[in-house]
């Protein structure tokens, strides 16, 4: 119960009743004054608009008298819909253009990048062990002598905290930037389904164009005039795809031969110049030119001879032919001059010009601006795809070519066809043509051909009307040539053409008698039967009048039967009857005069009537001819009809075949013209759907309206012109399949409704773009009449009424105001006959019944109307919405289906029409719930039910149409919102929703998704915020009917009381939020729904539903409606439940905190899931630093539900909300949250910071030079998909798969300027590169603004919310539990890459928070006080120059703080200390200059501050900065040994030594040690910093307690090194644990001592060495053990039982050189030995180059000497100058006992302290000699520590020597084959080749110094000294020893031979024997002396004692 007011909740998957919208407007006056906030409350009142637009002639004459006056279209808009994201979508180019004044933020990221650039590394030597850490003294001195940074001036003063709090608020609040979306990226284009763009004007189809100039024609004599005629031809297509241009280029002389046949010259005629147009461009697009000469005597070869054979240069030679032949062609030319013969012919391949002269650069402006011609041309590949070739093609950007044809084929009199015209030019094609062989009519036709202009000028169109702009009309034109598309193209004719095109093409005289041999055909276009009639409509061809009674096709001389390609075009007239018929006359021609012989003589007649059926006869016709003239009558007759009395030619068969064509926008036609029998037939589908697309559609919505008045009439012909309307619109959708935008719309259909189609009205429309509005006065001219029809349905309006406003009294009269009979009370009231809406209809019988009761009403209203009224009155007609409405409702089966199918076309009409009707009768300023009718409305709500019902019950089945009928219904609503009654739209979609979630069970993310489309649709109103009642008060509704709920309240809806249990139901999706803020209720509820972590929401789910929501808020923001912050406020309310729902959703989303794979897997590993409190140790190294923070513990673990671009997304949006909301609401809420919410919140926000943190502009040029390096490529990809490698769906499939290097956090795409590519690659290439780049920088100087200023304002608002729950938890008893959440929020802030502007407000919210609460810092956790103690030391040494200001004030403040709590502050001091030790030995961009400057500011407080001046404060702070800067003097050393690892890892190693007394310092060195040796792979000895870091903590937490189950101290790691025990502890008398600041870390703890043993075990486990795994787990389990933790105790097993398995892989451990330095200029290296540990498989000269490289970039390359051999150095022999290196590979020795210990592989590389190496020499100073003379030294070295230890390079301390004689020599070497030859024997699996080998140099003879030699040198005879002896004997059983092993190995080797190698065998049998022969003397000859006496045994030791020389 709220206020003693009982709520039903109702759940989120059902929508709740909303309120009654209107009652609530009219009950809730504004109490507003006018202005922003007004605005929110009501719609405008100019909201709706009538457009009346003219519509644009292209041409400067009307094209006909006729259509002179063309109906101006009217536009019903929307004057606010440019603010809905459905015309007006947010896309990235109007973003980057809000974004370019941003200002820049200052980022040290960016800074310390410039800075590092300009640092010179000094490059000298420092001494290692014995350099003092720098003098006290001088230290001082620096410091005092450095200039600190500018001081805060409040700093030092004492200020309250509320004053503090509102001075920072304030300041907070400056230079904001107001639009948080404005900064982010725009939704993603593909979820916005509401997008729905303004259809495109209709105009006049128009392909690719180009222009050709014939510029001359040439031939080698001029005899006579000649004409040309241009036209394309597709050869593929075989068809032509142009009509003819006639050019004619003759000489003035020639032209005037033909002056008396044409006296008057039209100028339209002397064009030279066209412009075609290709609608699909094809490689198999010719032009072709023929040529005409006039008719003379002789056939086509006769009269080319001459042309073929004279030449210009001959006129000589041939003056009196070319005389006479002039002569004959005058002579021809005066009689027969409007008589034509075929002369030559030739063509050009289109595709040819266009690619051999090269594409053009095209800029990208114009790729976009291209032309667009109609959407046919822009979706024509969506009708057909095209081939690869017209891919290619491209017609609108070449090069201009001009041309010279120099060859023509002379035309051959029975190949004149177009069918033979084809067969040539698919022969030209061809390299080896037909044509090519034939000799050429030489002439020259020079023309040009280019790309058509865009608006040319003297242009004249088809039918020769002037085409804008045409200046001067005495210009010689350019011609428009009328394209005649390859295939279909469907458009609507927005000009007037009536064109018809008329083709002979063969005539069959040869069976007529008499002299019938010269045929021409004379064309006439015939008004009637007298040869008067002749119509001059003939168009003219070149030089010549406009138009002519009749044409002449060209003369075949002596051909009975020719062919003929002549085109006659005319203009034929509008209003054809009966009688126009086309008139065909034959006649022979006498070419030679001749007395008493006519010039033409008749011989045959036909004719084609025009008409039939009301249609226009086109196609193709074969027709009789009659020899005689028709008789009366016969043009309405066919010549089919055997007529009596006449004669015809064959017994009246079809000798003559012609074509006729027809371009009209007047007449429809009747296709197929072969006469016989096919009179019937009418058409075919393309046929209707020309019909239909110019008329029918026009003409079915007048059946509708209006219907023509006639007496009332029983049939129902609305129902008749419903069917067949939604018949014919499906016809159009799918012959226009290609042609649809993405919801499925038509593109005709709509162009159609928008600017075509509007109610009838016998006044003339008002003037051109009127603008008719509410706010304006309603022109009389909008009369509205109501004269012209009958309504078949609606009695109610029984007479014409004479104006609207009588007709709007007469509603009202007979209705009242009262809604006594609206759907709401009555019909559809609860418990109603139609109560669609308030219940679910659980069958399909109710609304059948609905559907029964309006068809029977109808049935009632036809019979009333038919009964009732006198035939003599007029009836006043239904509107055409009510009738689309009533028939929709009421129709069945196919009619019913067809109407879904394209259920948008009458949503839009309806819409339209309701739209027109408000405002043809005056209807917009009536309340809503009267501007329609009750029936029409009860036919709407019974309508959107049906079809809801439809959508719900089968979107399983049809996808495709559910998902087109679910968007129209949305449209359809979001218009109905706004005309009518709102609450009644509001019903309806809980109509919608109520039938969608019926059918929930079966597939309920398809469902979700419709449901998410529809609400987002619904959502995109223009005035979607008043539709949700921004700002109405949260009470709960006095009684479930919505319509009664606020009546009780008339206050403003101003109210700004609001309770407190209102606040939190404004806060959830209460059921009075989702009442009263119904559209956003909806829509967060289908959020909260599908973000439910068990709910159903897939992956595409919640980027669509996360995406909507984006989307609406970009739109508030941009819109500028709502700029106002109170505004803003209001709007924000409408999304407050987010904020709780993004708080749930917080296990689900992105960790953005951790961007490493490996790392979550070992977090996720770490976590303790029963104890969600329990923090965890981060697997980072640089996370184990003393003073860096332990990871914000996480209530929920994350789990990566959702995609990091949707978190991201859903964060920004979070962020939005508490940006805008108001922050006394925001208050009270969080003041009303328990702390486990709170601290969700603080978590919340932690990801925030992570989210949005700034990358700096090198991720940003990472990205884009990626980007870069994709579209270097593109070139090839483009290629491959061009030539059929790789589909384009697969191309863009893969594009959009490719992932950004953010690691998923962005979504970068592919932009179309930086991926675009030209065609003309070749020459483009060369500057690609350098335009891409310098675009690149371009992008990223942008990017990096806008995303630093994202970054920032994203950081201020967590700033904000920081502050709000410090406001309200200060007085709550659990601050202590927030406040540490707060302070790690705010220290993860300050760890990021932050902006200056944050910093200084972050630091000013810090210093507040430890005024406040100081306890907090340094009574409790000692982590945080860490923590911030590093945050600040880390800005201090900031390259920007307020950060350190800041930094350095909080830094003083906070030991001020301390100091006055305690009157010391050890626990700063020693946090200040380490983190600085932590900061320099971990941070590359650490700056020493700039911290200097920080501490000298501080110094600067401390002798400022007038208050504790005169306590030991200011000194202890003095002395603490020297400390500090003691600390700074060695990072300058480590700083200049950057690049010297070993030398770096020296100076950390010695640091820490020199920290011996302080624990917690020399664990954040050897910390920092371990992350340096992790940065370079040293695993091994990463892992041994963290065994002796475990150590030292062992040591000291036993100090601290006796605790049985912990380590006793470092004893109990001798196990893992012998080293370790160097951490012992100081005794307690230096040193005690209790001391205040004393191990004080997070890591002298219980679990900070398991943290550092399981990194170590990690850290060995990736160095390999899986055995000291073991070791390191033998003193953790006993704490797990003692602790119960069995959890952590299963995953250190099965971590153990990982390493046992990999202890059997191959591994290799470290590879060990010997380094000695000698050289004055190593300083303290000289004459210092170190071994190096390299890793595995370094070769020595592999590390000679890598110490060789580095020192001589430090000393010179002339300086540094390596020594080639390992003998002892002379120093007095080096140069003093020079650096002398001597590198030395050694081995690890063991002797005899340690190798019994010693047994695997690890055991001989772990534990290392003993080193070999061996040196070669003679007693004569040689390396090598003879074997009796070949001495060996080996050196044995001692290192300080065993090898792995802390560091990988140990020194030498001790050094011992043993020399071998030539005959131990001689030993080792026979001991070495003997066991080469056993492990080649016995090697599992056998290796034959290996054996074979060592074999060899055992038994082979001659080998060098092999076996035998050794033996005959030192067997051969007994030595005389006595010591060697022992010696000889032991060599002799050397001997013996390896030719036993010998035998064993040939034995084996002859078990593993195949055939092929017997014969190799028996060799090395035969070498074996004379081995054993030769060696058995040898090895069979005993010394007496030593049998005489039981030999003593002795130790190598006594062996070799004599020779031993010790070094130490």
């Amino acid at each position: 119960e709220v206020n003693g007011i009982e709520i039903t909740l109702v759940p989120l998957t059902e929508v709740v009743e909303p309120v009654d919208y209107e009652e609530y407007v009219s009950s809730h006056p504004p109490g507003a004054e006018p202005g922003p906030l007004r605005q929110l409350l009501e719609f405008p009142s100019d909201d709706l608009e009538l457009l009346l637009q003219e519509r644009e002639c292209t041409t400067i004459e009307p094209p006909d008298k006729l259509f002179r006056k063309w109906k101006p279209a009217a536009l019903c808009s929307l004057r606010y819909q440019r603010y809905s994201t459905t015309q007006t979508p947010h896309n990235s180019e109007r973003q980057r253009e809000k974004q370019k004044g941003l200002v820049k933020q200052t980022f040290e990221l960016d800074e310390a990048g410039i800075d590092r650039q300009d640092e010179q590394v000094k490059q000298h030597s420092v001494s290692l062990d014995d350099t003092p850490r720098g003098s006290w003294a001088s230290s001082i001195f620096d410091l005092k002598n450095s200039t600190p940074d500018a001081l805060l001036p409040s700093v030092l003063e004492r200020t309250a905290a509320e004053d503090m709090d509102r001075r920072n608020a304030e300041n907070r609040q400056q230079c904001r930037h107001a639009d948080l979306l404005g900064l982010y990226p725009v939704p993603d284009e593909d979820e916005a389904v509401e997008r729905c763009a303004i259809p495109e004007v209709p105009k006049e189809h128009s392909g690719q164009r180009i222009m050709v100039k014939c510029l001359a024609l040439k031939f080698e004599i001029e005899i006579e005039p000649i004409f040309g005629s241009l036209a394309l031809y597709d050869v593929r297509e075989k068809k032509k795809i142009s009509e003819d241009f006639h050019f004619d280029l003759n000489s003035d002389q020639m032209k005037s031969l033909l002056r008396p046949h044409s006296p008057h010259v039209a100028i339209s005629t002397l064009a030279r110049s066209t412009i075609f147009s290709i609608t699909y461009p094809s490689p198999d697009i010719f032009l072709v030119i023929k040529l005409e000469k006039v008719l003379q005597q002789g056939d086509i070869g006769e009269c080319c001879e001459p042309y073929m054979v004279m030449k210009e240069s001959d006129s000589t030679k041939h003056k009196e032919k070319l005389e006479k032949l002039r002569a004959q062609a005058e002579q021809m030319c005066t009689r027969l001059g409007r008589y034509r013969m075929p002369f030559a012919w030739t063509a050009i391949h289109l595709l040819n010009i266009v690619s051999s002269v090269g594409g053009l650069d095209r800029s990208d402006s114009d790729s976009d601006t291209e032309r667009k011609g109609t959407w046919n041309e822009r979706k024509k590949k969506g009708f057909e795809r095209m081939s690869v070739g017209e891919d290619m093609c491209n017609f609108t950007n070449f090069r201009p070519a001009t041309l010279t044809v120099t060859n023509f084929f002379k035309q051959e009199g029975d190949r004149l066809s177009d069918e033979d015209l084809y067969k040539f030019l698919a022969d030209m094609r061809r390299p080896s043509s037909v044509l090519r062989r034939l000799r050429p009519v030489t002439a020259q036709l020079k023309i040009d051909i280019s790309p058509a202009p865009e608006a040319p000028h003297y242009c004249l169109s088809p039918e020769l009307l002037h085409v804008k702009p045409y200046p001067d009309p005495r210009v010689r034109p350019t011609k428009e040539v009328l394209e005649f598309p390859a295939r279909y193209v469907y458009t609507p004719h927005t000009t007037y053409r009536n064109l018809l095109y008329v083709y002979p093409q063969s005539v069959n005289f040869s069976s007529r008698q008499g002299s019938v041999r010269n045929i021409a055909v004379k064309v006439q276009f015939m008004a009637g039967e007298d040869p008067s009639q002749a119509m001059p409509v003939i168009f003219g061809k070149s030089s010549c009048a406009e138009f002519y009674e009749e044409a002449y096709t060209p003369v075949i001389y002596h051909n009975k039967s020719p062919e003929f390609y002549e085109e006659v075009k005319m203009k034929i007239p509008a209003n054809l009857t009966d009688n126009h018929h086309l008139l065909f006359t034959f006649f022979h021609i006498s070419c030679q005069p001749k007395q008493n012989t006519p010039l033409e003589t008749p011989v045959g007649y036909t004719w084609i009537p025009l008409m039939q059926h009301g249609r226009l006869r086109t196609g193709s016709f074969s027709l009789p001819v009659s020899v005689e003239k028709p008789p009366p009558s016969y043009s309405v007759l066919t010549p089919d009809v055997q007529l009596p009395g006449m004669k015809w030619v064959d017994n009246h068969k079809g000798v003559f075949n012609v074509e006729v064509k027809a371009a009209s926008s007047v007449h429809t036609q009747v296709h197929g013209g072969s006469e016989r029998g096919t009179a019937g037939h009418l058409t075919d589908r393309l046929a209707t759907l020309d019909l239909v697309s110019n008329i029918i559609v026009t003409h079915r919505i007048s059946l509708c309206n209006p219907f023509p008045l006639f007496p009332p009439n029983p049939v129902n012909l609305g129902r008749a012109a419903f069917e067949a309307m939604a018949l014919l619109v499906n016809q159009i959708h799918k012959n226009l399949e290609g042609n649809q935008d993405h919801h499925g719309r038509n593109n005709l259909l709509s162009s159609y409704i928008h600017y075509c189609f509007h109610l009838p009205t016998t006044e003339p429309l008002p003037p051109p773009y009127a603008t008719l509005s509410r706010a304006t006065a309603r022109p009389s001219s909008l009369l509205l009449s109501r004269s012209k029809s009958l309504s078949n349905s609606n009695p109610d309006l029984a007479s014409t009424p004479a104006t609207p406003d009588e007709e709007v009294q007469r509603i009202i009269g007979s209705k009242g105001i009262d809604r006594s009979h609206s759907w709401v009370n009555s019909a559809y009231a609860p418990g109603g006959s139609r109560a669609v809406l308030r219940r679910n209809p659980n069958s399909s019988c109710e609304l059948k019944q609905a559907s029964e009761r309006a068809s029977n009403r109808m049935s009632a209203f036809i019979e009333t109307a038919s009964i009732l009224c006198p035939p003599s009155r007029q009836i006043a007609k239904k509107l055409l919405h009510e009738e689309l409405a009533l028939q929709w409702v009421v129709s069945t089966s196919t009619v019913r289906e067809a109407s879904l199918q394209q259920a948008w076309f009458f949503f839009q009409l309806m819409v339209k029409s309701m739209s027109h009707h408000l405002f043809l009768s005056s209807r917009l300023d009536l309340p809503r719930r009267q501007r329609f009718p009750d029936r029409f409305v009860d036919d709407i709500a019974a309508l959107v039910c049906a079809i809801s019902a439809d959508i719900a019950s089968r979107y399983h089945k049809d996808v495709e149409l559910v998902e087109r009928l679910n968007s129209s219904l949305a449209f359809f609503l979001n218009d109905l919102l706004s005309l009518m009654d709102r609450g009644f739209v509001f019903n309806l979609i809980r109509s919608y929703y109520k039938q969608v979630r019926l059918h929930t069970a079966q597939n309920p993310s398809s469902l979700t998704a419709l449901r998410m489309d529809f609400i987002r649709i619904v959502c995109s109103h223009e005035h979607y915020v008043t539709l949700n009642l921004p700002c109405a008060t949260l009470s709960p509704p006095a009684s479930p009917s919505p319509s009664t709920s606020s009546t009780t309240s008339q206050s403003s809806a101003f109210s700004c009381h609001v309770q407190d249990q209102g606040v939190v139901s404004m806060f959830e999706l209460s059921v009075p939020f989702r009442q009263q803020h119904f559209l956003s209720g909806l829509l967060l509820a289908e959020l909260s729904l599908i973000l439910e972590p068990d709910g159903e929401g897939m992956f595409f789910l919640h980027k669509k539903a996360i995406s909507a929501l984006h989307s609406l808020l970009c739109s508030h923001d941009a819109d500028p409606r709502y700029t106002d912050p109170q505004v803003r406020s209001h709007i924000a309310q409408l999304y407050l439940p987010l904020i709780p729902i993004v708080m749930e959703t917080l296990p689900q989303l992105h960790d953005f905190t951790d961007t490493s794979p490996q790392r979550v897997r070992h977090a996720s590993a770490l976590v303790d899931d029963s104890d969600p409190d329990n923090g965890t140790i981060s697997q980072s190294v640089a996370m184990a630093i003393a003073g860096s923070p332990l990871p914000h513990s996480k209530a929920h673990p994350f789990t990566l539900a959702l995609s990091a671009e949707c978190s991201r997304t859903l964060l920004v949006c979070f962020l939005w909300v508490w940006k805008n909301a108001d922050a006394g609401l925001l208050e009270r809420w969080v003041s009303d949250l328990s702390v486990p919410q709170i601290n969700r919140l603080l978590d919340l926000l932690h990801l925030c910071l992570s989210c949005f943190e700034y990358k700096g502009k090198k991720a940003l040029q990472r990205i884009n030079s990626l980007t870069f390096k994709k579209s270097q490529d593109m070139k090839a990809r483009l290629e491959e998909a061009i030539l059929g490698t790789i589909g384009a769906r697969q191309e863009m499939v893969r594009r959009c798969r490719e992932r950004s290097p953010y690691g998923g956090q962005e979504n970068v795409r592919w932009r179309k300027n930086v991926t675009h590519w030209r065609q003309n690659a070749d020459r483009v290439d060369k500057c690609l590169s350098v335009d891409l780049m310098e675009h690149i920088i371009t992008e990223v100087e942008q990017e990096s603004v806008v995303d630093g200023n994202l970054a920032t304002e994203a950081a201020l608002i967590a700033l904000d919310t920081l502050e709000i729950i410090v406001k309200t938890v200060v007085m709550s008893e659990l601050k202590e539990s927030v406040l540490g959440g707060v302070l790690r929020v705010l220290l993860h802030s300050m760890a990021g890459n932050q902006s200056a502007l944050f910093l200084q407000h972050c630091f000013s919210t810090q210093r507040a928070l430890v005024y406040k609460f100081p306890e907090m810092l340094f009574e409790e956790d000692t982590e945080l006080c860490a923590d911030l103690c590093l945050r600040l030391l880390r800005h201090c040494s900031s390259s920007v120059s307020s950060v350190r200001s800041h930094a350095s004030a909080s830094l003083y403040l906070l030991m001020r703080q301390n100091f006055e709590i305690g009157n010391n502050f050890a626990r700063v001091k020693m946090q200040v200390t380490m983190s600085l030790s932590s900061l320099v030995g971990t941070s590359t961009k650490f700056n020493e200059e700039h911290l200097r400057r920080s501490l000298k500011t501080i110094l600067t407080y401390a002798e400022d501050d007038l208050e504790l001046r005169d306590s030991p404060f200011p000194e202890q702070v003095q002395d603490l900065v020297f400390n500090l800067h003691m600390i700074l003097t060695d990072t300058v050393k480590m700083k200049e040994h950057q690049q010297d690892p070993e030398m770096l890892i020296d100076l950390m190693y010695r640091i820490a030594k020199g920290y011996q007394n302080s624990p917690d310092l020399r664990l954040t060195w050897l910390q920092n040690m371990a992350g340096k040796h992790s940065e370079r792979g040293n695993h091994a000895e990463a892992a041994h910093c963290l065994v002796h870091s475990a150590a030292l903590v062992a040591e000291y937490l036993n100090m601290l307690e006796d605790c049985r189950y912990l380590p006793i101290g470092c004893v109990s790691f001798q196990s893992i090194s012998s080293n370790v025990l160097e951490e012992s502890a100081v005794s307690d008398d230096i040193l005690s644990p209790e001391e205040e600041g004393i191990c004080s870390g997070k890591y002298f703890s219980e679990s900070g001592l398991v943290g550092l043993l399981e990194q170590a075990a990690a850290s060995f486990n990736m160095a390999a060495m899986y055995e000291a795994i073991n070791e390191v787990y033998k003193i953790l389990c006993p704490i797990h053990e003692a602790n119960r933790d069995f959890k952590k105790l299963a995953s250190v097993h099965g971590k153990l039982q990982d390493a046992f398995n990999k202890v059997y892989n191959q591994r290799m451990f470290g590879t060990y050189f010997r380094v000695g330095f000698y050289g004055c200029r190593f300083g303290d290296l000289d004459e210092q030995e170190f071994v190096y540990k390299e890793p595995s498989i370094t070769k020595l000269a592999e590390i000679s180059h890598r110490l060789e490289e580095f020192y001589s970039e430090r000393f010179g390359d002339e300086v540094v000497v390596i020594i080639k051999d390992s003998n002892p150095v002379d120093k007095n022999k080096l140069d003093p100058n020079k650096a002398y290196l001597q590198i030395t590979y050694v081995e690890p020795f063991f002797d005899t006992y340690e190798l019994k210990e010693r047994i695997t592989y690890f055991d001989k590389n772990y534990n290392l302290r003993t080193f070999m190496y061996c040196t070669p020499f003679t007693l004569d100073g040689r390396a090598h000699g003879d074997l009796h003379e070949q001495y060996k030294r080996k050196t044995i070295l001692t290192t300080s520590h065993a090898f792995p230890y802390i560091k990988t390079r140990i020194n030498v301390i001790h050094k011992e020597e043993i020399i071998l004689m030539p005959m131990e020599v001689a030993i080792e070497d026979m001991q070495k084959k003997t066991q080469e030859l056993a492990f080649a024997t016995h090697q599992d699996p056998a290796d034959s080749k290996m054996l074979q080998m060592v074999l060899q140099g055992c038994v082979g003879t001659t080998v060098n110094q092999g076996p035998l030699e050794v033996a005959q040198v030192f067997l051969s005879e007994i030595p005389e000294d006595p010591k060697l002896f022992r010696h000889h004997n032991k060599l002799r059983l050397c001997f013996k020893d390896l030719t036993k092993r010998c035998e064993d190995a040939l034995r084996k080797n002859k078990s593993l031979i195949g055939p092929d190698q017997k014969e190799y065998h028996r060799e090395l049998e035969r070498n074996y024997t004379k081995l054993r022969e030769a060696l058995f003397p040898l090895i069979n000859r005993k010394i007496p002396q030593l049998y005489r006496q039981l030999p003593l045994p002795t130790t190598p030791t006594q062996s070799r004692s004599s020779f031993r020389r010790v070094e130490c």
